[in-house]
């Protein structure tokens, strides 16, 4: 075990550390499985427990990853588009983009946010904004804020890790991740909940809306007679 955090430690002090740091946020912007998260809690919760590594310097550098991963995505999308590979046909993907097309256009700013804290959702949610054209100078700064507070939010967890478990890197790192991870997945499930009833009120409203449109063009319509 001591070896163990030993070479964790060296880890965590090496300035490769901001290198492998900074590519993971790129390209977990376009590549899912690329763990970007748990690379920058663990990395806080280690140097936390043990005081290396420079933390503003860290959040810092994984937030502009982040956000050039995204703005990658988005030109990924603009580019080739939502349906050209093999992958993005698949029915759960393809489901993904066309609900990603439908609300970028009433609520973009919101969802372009949100989608940051899950990880297939912000590729899918970008790809679609690239290939409806929603505007760059929009993008930019939207990317801009959600990679600051989703490095901010990981790096939250990794410092709460980091306190609880002083002295012991290996652990405050697993329990870091396994938090992130758990929170990760109760962010896709309320998002998943979410978007479920708001089909099930748009599938209920659409009946509504039918049936008022019929009585409408069926009440008689006066036509005033000349004197």
């Amino acid at each position: 075990m001591d070896v163990i955090n030993e070479l964790i430690l060296s880890a965590v002090t090496s300035p490769w550390l901001y290198v492998v740091m900074f590519l993971a946020a790129v390209i977990d912007g376009f590549f899912p499985p690329i763990p970007s998260e748990t690379v920058l809690v663990a990395a806080v919760a280690v140097a936390v427990s043990t005081g290396g590594s420079n933390l503003p310097l860290l959040v810092v550098v994984a937030a502009l990853g982040a956000a050039i991963g995204d703005n990658l995505a988005y030109l990924i999308g603009r580019g080739v588009g939502t349906t050209r590979f093999a992958w993005m046909r698949r029915p759960r993907i393809a489901a993904g983009f066309d609900r990603a097309g439908r609300a970028l256009g009433h609520r973009g700013a919101p969802l372009i946010l949100g989608a940051r804290y899950i990880p297939v959702g912000r590729v899918v949610v970008n790809m679609t904004a690239g290939a409806l054209h929603y505007p760059w100078r929009r993008f930019v700064p939207l990317s801009l804020i959600g990679g600051a507070t989703w490095a901010a939010y990981s790096a939250l967890i990794g410092i709460v890790a980091g306190k609880l478990f002083e002295d012991q890197p290996l652990l405050s790192s697993v329990i870091g991740v396994a938090v992130a991870l758990v929170l990760g997945l109760v962010v896709d499930r309320v998002a998943s909940a979410r978007r479920r009833r708001r089909e099930r009120s748009a599938a209920t409203a659409a009946p509504d809306r039918v049936e008022a449109d019929a009585d409408a063009d069926a009440r008689p319509v006066l036509v005033p007679v000349g004197e």
